[in-house]
């Protein structure tokens, strides 16, 4: 059974980013800026984290 423990958007609005980040399990929401390199380099940065995820042993990831 999957449980969901973060909730996390990123919402543009007039040509502003903002991180929204809500920890369900406390009910909970932080938001934070994002400057607009940050947004387009998320894709590289998500991919790094997969293969840094992928390549390190189980017991050492979280």
């Amino acid at each position: 059974m999957e449980t969901l423990l973060y909730a996390a958007e990123l919402v543009e609005e007039n040509g502003s980013y903002t991180l929204v980040v809500q920890d369900v399990r406390r009910d909970t929401v932080q938001t934070t800026p994002v400057p607009r390199a940050m947004v387009d380099k998320l894709p590289v940065f998500l991919s790094a984290l997969s293969a840094k995820l992928a390549s390190a042993p189980a017991r050492s990831r979280w």
